[in-house]
């Protein structure tokens, strides 16, 4: 029954979505308020049902409901109680619920905390938003069916995918759906501007928030997803140029620029066209990564869709709302005043040379990863576009934005002088060189890029604390003055820094990692010792272990930094006799910011295995440097100014009146 109910709450809620969908931008379109907010109540009894079904299913794997197909084929009696609950959205139809159902919560929120628009603006995005939920809840229940029933049902089930069996499964798609998902309240923003012909500086301030919302999540998403393949796919990198890695970076990318293009919008009450165009394009790339992943176009651990139908289901969905978007966009957009005047040099210049390299750096990724599918579509031939491409193509891109991004926050507005930041970003130069040549001394007979690398990182971390000590006048006026500045600064200055300052962590990271690791393939006998990198590794032996679903044999290894024991490590391999599928878990230690990392191939019948070692140092900061990204999102987040969105035309002209004459 509990199955049953989780469906009709389905049906119920595609029922509310088609209201909120017709009803909302009608009473907008009529002025008839009462209509109007039927959004709001139309989007909070969505999420309402949309959760109950959600949870229904949560129950089922909880509770090993092995009559539903679905629990059947991604469960076992024996896992674990957080692999039976991740194992929700570890499969194709469990995962579009949690799509749907992070679309619900967004579509509430601007329900809930949409206080401050106009209501005819509200209503119009709800509505926009409506539109959404129902093409993929139409998707869900006539091809995705997750409560389907089997007849007879099985005492067991075949248990989840074992990759999948971890606990980078229960962080990476939550968090990457709510990028992915969030970015749909920009999309539902710029529709309705569009189809309201209002988009101004205060539209750019309500929509802002929701934008830095997704691009956090998506941030750490990506971070999470990179970190859950390097540890768990046992490869070593972080990092492959895989088509379902470059689904996520795209709409990253293209959110980073919506993201700055808002902050001048809302400054400077320009880029309007480009405003509204990457909202579209950001969601628009949102729906591609969906498609890719859940079309069965690729083959992937990510890509769980095999039937054809729902390839095409959501290309048609895919055709329908970037078709719409950039239709709508043709047909308003020379309506669009580009507002504020600026020159080349100056903070706007700065942010937009800043959002062409994102963009196109955007477009490179994009052609790379759908060429190899548009060729073999058309042709039948099949090529592999892989790093040498992206490093040739990406990287040079993403290196002249790098070198760039500490001299925007010091240009003023309008017109900026290049010369004099230039002086006062002299001491991050100066350091960065330092530091460059420092490297150069330190790891001499790497490679030559490194020493540049190394520096440009420390340019842009330098840079940004000098933009702080900068606005705080540090060293220039007494000690508390500085301090008072220091609080009276917007967090969204220091969110700014913060992020702008993980940059340049993950960038140190990516170089040392690419440059300096040592990584050595042995065949190892218990009591052999092998040098590698900067430590030496001591084989123990191994011993079997019993897992809740799975047995393992567990090899121990000791690890020695010149004569030191440093480490114990384990590395295992895992069978799972319910799937019949081994699993290898890789040995990891981290060491500060560096780490030691086992990988293990197969073993001999005389005790002999095959492992790959790795020394890797700093590789930690990349994702430390992420991190911090999100956390400076956080902190601008948290400014009051973003909380509280635009104020209210009629508080505006109030405060107006009340001002004494001049």
């Amino acid at each position: 029954m509990i199955a049953e109910a989780g469906h009709y709450a389905l049906i119920l809620a595609l029922t509310l979505a088609l209201l909120q969908s017709v009803l909302p931008i009608w009473g907008a379109r009529t002025g008839d308020l009462g209509l109007m907010r039927v959004g709001t109540s139309a989007a909070l009894f969505q999420l309402l049902f949309i959760g109950l079904s959600f949870a229904a299913l949560v129950y089922a794997h909880v509770t090993s409901d092995f009559s539903l197909v679905n629990v059947v084929e991604n469960s076992h009696s024996a896992k674990p109680m957080l692999y039976k609950v991740t194992g929700v959205w570890g499969n194709h139809e469990g995962s579009m619920l949690l799509w749907v159902t992070i679309l619900a919560v967004f579509g509430a929120l601007v329900a809930a905390f949409g206080r401050n628009l106009p209501p005819s603006m509200k209503a119009t995005v709800l509505a926009v938003q409506a539109w959404i939920s129902v093409a993929f809840l139409l998707f869900i229940l006539l091809t995705s069916n997750p409560f389907a029933r089997l007849d007879p049902a099985p005492m067991q089930g075949d248990d989840l995918n074992p990759v999948l069996q971890d606990i980078g499964l229960a962080i990476h798609p939550p968090l990457l759906y709510l990028g992915y998902v969030g970015f749909s309240i920009a999309f539902a923003f710029a529709a309705a501007a569009l189809i309201e012909g209002r988009i101004d500086a205060a539209w750019a301030r309500w929509v802002r928030p929701w934008i830095l919302i997704a691009w956090l999540f998506l941030t750490l998403g990506i971070a999470m997803g990179s970190y859950w393949a390097y540890y768990e796919l046992g490869w070593g990198g972080w990092w492959f140029w895989d088509p379902v890695e470059n689904a996520s970076l795209m709409p990253w990318l293209a959110g980073t620029a919506l993201l700055h293009s808002a902050l001048v919008m809302e400054k400077r009450n320009a880029l309007k066209v480009w405003t509204i165009l990457l909202a579209i394009l950001t969601f628009s790339l949102s729906l591609l990564g969906t498609f890719l992943v859940r079309s069965g176009v690729l083959t992937s651990v990510h890509a769980f869709a095999t039937d054809p139908r729902r390839g095409v289901f959501i290309l048609a969905i895919l055709v329908l709302f970037i078709g719409g978007g950039l239709s709508l966009f043709a047909w308003r957009a020379s309506t669009l005043k580009q507002g504020g005047i600026f020159a080349p040099v100056s903070r706007e210049g700065a942010l937009i040379l800043n959002n062409l390299l994102l963009t196109v750096s955007c477009s490179a990724v994009f052609f790379g990863t759908l060429y190899p599918l548009a060729l073999e579509a058309l042709t039948g031939g099949k090529i592999s576009v892989g790093p040498p491409f992206f490093d040739l193509t990406f990287g040079p891109l993403m290196a002249a934005m790098l070198v760039v991004m500490p001299f925007g926050p010091f240009l003023a507005w309008k017109r900026g002088d290049l010369q004099g930041v230039a002086q006062r970003l002299g001491v991050a130069v100066g350091l960065a060189i330092l530091m460059g040549l420092l490297t150069l001394w330190l790891e001499r007979g790497g490679p030559a890029l490194a020493p540049v690398g190394a520096g440009l990182a420390a340019f842009i971390m330098i840079g940004a604390v000098v933009e702080l000590a900068e606005r705080v006048k540090l060293f220039r006026e007494p000690a508390a003055s500085s301090l008072r500045r220091a609080a009276g600064l917007p967090r969204s200055a220091f969110g700014t820094a913060v992020a702008h300052f993980g940059v340049g962590v993950t960038l140190l990271g990516i170089v040392a990692a690419t440059a300096w690791q040592s990584e050595k393939i042995v065949a190892m006998k218990p009591g052999d010792t092998v040098p590698f990198g900067r430590y030496e590794a001591t084989y123990v032996g191994a011993s079997p272990r019993q897992g809740s679903n799975f047995s393992a044999t567990v090899s121990t290894f000791v690890i020695r930094r010149g004569g030191v024991a440093v480490a114990q490590m384990e590395a295992s391999k895992r069978f799972y006799p319910a799937r019949q599928t081994p699993q290898t878990e890789t040995g990891i230690k981290t060491l500060w910011f560096d780490q030691i990392y086992i990988g293990l191939g197969e073993t001999a019948p005389d005790g002999t295995i095959a492992a790959r070692l790795y020394d890797k140092p700093l590789v930690t900061l990349i994702w430390l440097g992420c991190v911090a990204m999100a956390f400076g999102g956080a902190l601008s987040l948290s400014d009051r100014r973003l909380r509280i969105g635009a104020p209210k035309p009629a508080r505006r002209a109030a405060a107006q009146r009340l001002q004494p004459a001049e």
